[in-house]
């Protein structure tokens, strides 16, 4: 009986005796093998890389001039988990606060209320106060900025915010800028990631 091809045909040059010589691959060791186990390990970490590095962040307020270098240094880093659960430099409401306090003044000194020019300005304000805040250089916060402007017509009003937070880390900070025609409330939220 003859051996057929692929296509069904039999090749000429092919004869029951001689088979075409394919290159065998051995079988790949199995890592229920005790022997092989070690070895397939090894194999692993060769071929993983470990540049996992920690770099400490200089929280030194006389170093404050170098931190744009410094975070674009930490830009071609990896780190590797700390596992801190408090922060280095917990939130000071009080700095920030003040720092608010001189935008809204800068920013709010002569304007009228007018619903549409506060809907950019609120957008605007929420912008800069994120900056200024993370220029305090606290690191791990994350920040929410609500500003809200209320125009005053004799009505009273409640702002109520709820959240779920560490009492330890987490705070905020509300700023209040009043003029002829309306108010402005400034709300920082300061929450501490793990």
């Amino acid at each position: 009986m003859e051996k057929r091809g692929r296509g069904g045909r039999v090749t000429p040059s092919q004869t029951p005796q001689q088979m075409p010589a394919t290159p065998r691959r051995d079988r790949r060791a199995s890592m229920f093998e005790k022997e092989a186990f070690a070895q397939i390990l090894r194999e692993r970490l060769r071929e993983s890389f470990h540049d996992v590095q920690y770099v400490e962040p200089p929280f030194d307020d006389s170093i404050a001039d170098i931190g744009k270098e410094w975070k674009s240094a930490l830009a071609k880093l990896k780190f590797a988990n700390s596992y801190r659960m408090q922060p280095l430099r917990k939130f000071q409401a009080n700095s920030v606060e003040s720092k608010v306090q001189q935008i809204l003044k800068e920013s709010l000194k002569d304007v009228k209320y007018d619903d549409k020019v506060f809907s950019h300005l609120s957008l605007e304000l929420a912008d800069r106060i994120l900056l200024v805040v993370k220029e305090f250089g606290f690191h791990r916060y994350k920040f929410i900025i609500k500003v809200l402007f209320i125009q005053k017509t004799g009505q009273a009003i409640n702002v109520a915010s709820r959240w779920i937070w560490d009492v330890a880390w987490d705070s905020w900070v509300a700023v209040k800028h009043e003029t002829e025609s309306f108010v402005a409330l400034a709300l920082v939220f300061a929450l501490y990631c793990e």
